[in-house]
């Protein structure tokens, strides 16, 4: 593979979520490294405009992504929906995120359902230069994508769970044949709770959720030469859904996220015997298997339990509601500087009719030089029971 590939894609990746001016500043930044850092965008307009916010959120068609626990709650019989997200504007114009995602109620008392997603990230086409100086001598189309199917079912009245399989597709090959397109076959295990709960004199839907996505085998672009986790996050959160009067509601919730996966030794060292350290570090972590992986992942940061804690994000989310069918909504993410320096508010607005939803979101970065920026999200989503209502 020739250096320019090389840097382009990890130049690209890096920029996914990471913020390159604290890279170069910061000596003690230490992400966490994942292979398929796609899998972790938020896909959908109305998360994304609540701070990246929805494991604890009502049912919508995005809950695939979020917990497909949640659909067994949904009042539809079925919906479908396409998320376009124009990713890294600032620095490029061809890197972009599509999603479908869908779900269809099972069961006497409606009582499951079935979701699906297939999710598509592009990396735009990279130009390939053979010698430096040379004209162009090919381009790259590299491109990350997973297929998922869900079964959600309410065991109780208030609280239902799910399981979803997802098979993961990245592909990084070019020409020279020296990195290949990785493949990994991953689970969910989610679940969701809505409790009524008496507010003064209003009855308010308090909810509970969380997620353990992308519980999976580890990936390689190198026929299995070097092996990569791929991004296993723990997800939890809670949010409060309060009617102000008979049309007008407001949700307020919050959720804290963490990847389970265990840290990348980082210092090489100087002297011989520290070289050897390392090596062995990182042969032990590439053998490493993903389930050893998620325990390690509580206890193994380089700077002790404070470090741990610093691996746990958070967001907040706000959605006002008229009549059920205009929303506003608002939200703020957290990460600290040290592990990505994701730190953003956003916002965003949705019209809903008996038939479809239309959804965006925007998001204001609170740091510099953050190439993430002004981010743009579109939804679009259909209720497959409105539309069997229109031609009734």
């Amino acid at each position: 593979m020739t250096k320019v590939f090389k840097i382009s894609i990890l130049a690209a990746l890096t920029c996914l979520f990471s913020n390159v001016s604290s890279w170069a500043q910061e000596k003690d930044f230490s992400p966490i490294n994942t292979a398929v850092p796609s899998l972790s965008i938020a896909p959908d307009a109305r998360g994304g405009a609540m701070g990246d916010n929805g494991v604890a959120s009502g049912s919508d068609i995005a809950s695939q992504y979020w917990n497909p626990a949640k659909y067994a709650f949904n009042y539809s019989s079925a919906g479908v929906g396409l998320s376009y997200t124009p990713w890294l504007r600032k620095l490029v114009n061809d890197v972009a995120l599509a999603y479908l995602s869908g779900f269809y109620k099972i069961g006497q008392n409606d009582n499951q359902a079935i979701g699906a997603s297939l999710r598509y990230f592009t990396l735009g086409e990279i130009p390939i230069n053979q010698n430096p100086g040379e004209p162009v001598s090919y381009y790259m189309n590299p491109y990350e994508m997973a297929i998922d199917v869900s079964y959600s079912r309410k065991l109780s009245e208030s609280y239902s769970m799910a399981v979803a399989l997802r098979y993961i597709r990245s592909d990084m090959s070019d020409q020279s044949g020296e990195m290949g397109a990785g493949n990994s076959y991953a689970a969910d295990v989610a679940g969701y709770l809505e409790k009524y709960v008496i507010l003064g004199n209003s009855e308010s839907l308090w909810t509970f959720g969380f997620n353990v996505s992308n519980i999976g085998t580890k990936i390689s672009y190198d026929g299995g030469e070097t092996n990569q986790f791929i991004p296993t996050t723990l997800r939890v959160g809670t949010g409060l859904l309060y009617p102000l009067d008979d049309y007008n509601r407001l949700g307020l919730y919050f959720d804290i996220s963490k990847y389970l996966v265990p840290s990348l030794p980082m210092n090489r060292g100087t002297t011989p015997e520290e070289e050897q350290d390392y090596d062995d570090l990182v042969e032990e972590y590439n053998n490493m298997s993903f389930m050893k992986g998620i325990f390690r992942s509580f206890s193994d940061a380089p700077g002790g339990f404070k470090e741990e804690l610093q691996e746990i994000n958070f967001s907040i989310g706000a959605e006002y509601s008229y009549n059920d069918q205009f929303f506003v909504r608002g939200g703020y993410y957290y990460e600290n500087p040290n592990k990505g320096n994701r730190q953003y508010f956003s916002m965003g607005a949705g019209f809903r009719m008996s038939v479809f939803q239309l959804d965006a979101a925007y998001l204001i970065s609170t740091v510099p030089s953050n190439p993430l920026d002004q981010t743009l999200r579109f939804s679009l989503s259909f209720d497959m029971d409105g539309i069997k209502n229109l031609f009734r």
